[in-house]
């Protein structure tokens, strides 16, 4: 990174989690070094329009539906462009942004088209972890289509309560609840169907919550592990963004045993899901059984002041505007490595 480097933040979209996209893109901007980068802001609106914005100090809603309106190709076809996608949730993080700027050839920030779209789908997620022979919490999976009293009851019979039921693509906690009853759990799979069509019913582990951020491509580095104690009942949207219920521990409470475990077997997730750039690894700690079950793998961790991804990097000793020249630097590596491997003269 020799040359200052134009780059372009992507926040908002249509998806439950845009407020959280506008938080992160401003404090994204706020960080990057401007002798390095210049920043240039593109918010989604709800309704799916492109538009250039100024990032000062606004409300999170107001981010991202000031300013002209900007066509895609207008923004990456200047030279020496990386895009830095903030777009959490379904049409940002599950692949679909990814093949846009895989088809515009420009490098981005983060994991590419593959694991991006299985990440995103927990289903497909957990199936990998699983091929993989990785610990996980025990599960099951349904449809919004399905009979929820009929899934309702062959969960618990298999899981048994409480339990947790989410949609299969979403993040920040949006849709997922936590069910003590049966009539909760018909309930809970109701909700979780407003927002996907694919459902996970997971049992409920009795343990810590543990998250590692993952940096790299090819080699990638596990930061220390931190632990979150939840506010409310469970670590939920309002736990996440709204309240200051949640407790962040950073180190985590764990032995040097269960620290290497819990770095391993985010390195080893990662890999497995053929992750690039960035992930955070989230896990449930069983100190009395099973030890350290991998939960998710977020590949578009959330960047707001109090999110975990960038303080534990802080923490291991990677400052935020550090951060953010690192991540550019691993996609330019990999925009350069792919270009390498592509054929175009069949």
């Amino acid at each position: 990174m020799a040359t200052r480097t134009r780059l372009v933040l992507l926040f908002g979209g249509r998806s439950a989690e845009h407020d959280v996209s506008c938080v992160s893109a401003r404090h994204v901007a706020a960080a990057a070094d401007p002798d390095r980068f210049d920043v240039v802001a593109v918010g989604i609106t709800r309704s799916g329009q492109w538009r250039l914005v100024e990032l000062g100090d606004p409300l999170p809603d107001r981010l991202a539906t000031d300013g002209p309106r900007v066509a895609p190709a207008d923004i990456f076809a200047e030279p020496d462009t990386v895009v830095f996608p903030l777009v959490h949730g379904p049409l940002g993080e599950d692949g679909t942004l990814q093949g846009l700027l895989e088809v515009a050839d420009i490098a981005y920030v983060g994991s590419g088209v593959l694991a991006s779209a299985v990440c995103m789908d927990k289903t497909m997620a957990k199936l990998v972890c699983a091929h993989q022979g990785l610990p996980q919490c025990r599960y099951r999976t349904a449809t919004a289509n399905d009979d929820a009293a009929r899934v309702a009851e062959e969960a618990i019979a298999d899981l048994g309560l409480p339990l947790f039921v989410k949609p299969a693509n979403m993040g920040s906690s949006v849709g997922v609840s936590r069910a003590t009853t049966a009539a909760e759990t018909i309930r809970a799979l109701e909700v979780a169907g407003r927002y996907d069509h694919a459902l996970v019913i997971e049992e409920e582990v009795n343990g810590q919550e543990i998250e590692v951020a993952v940096l790299g491509n090819a080699e990638p580095t596990a930061s220390m592990p931190g632990e979150i104690v939840p506010g409310a009942a469970f670590y939920d949207y309002a736990d996440k963004y709204l309240t200051d219920g949640a407790e962040l521990l950073i180190p985590a409470r764990l032995s040097e045993a269960a620290t290497a475990e819990a770095q391993h077997l985010a390195e080893v997730a990662y890999r497995a899901l053929q992750c690039e750039g960035m992930a955070r690894v989230d896990f449930l700690y069983d100190a009395d059984g099973r030890g350290m079950l991998i939960s998710e793998i977020n590949t578009i961790p959330g960047f707001t002041p109090i999110s975990m991804y960038p303080r534990l990097w802080q923490a291991s000793g990677l400052a935020y505007p550090q951060l953010i020249e690192t991540l550019v630097e691993l996609a330019v590596e990999r925009y350069e490595r792919r270009r390498r491997h592509r054929r175009v003269d069949l």
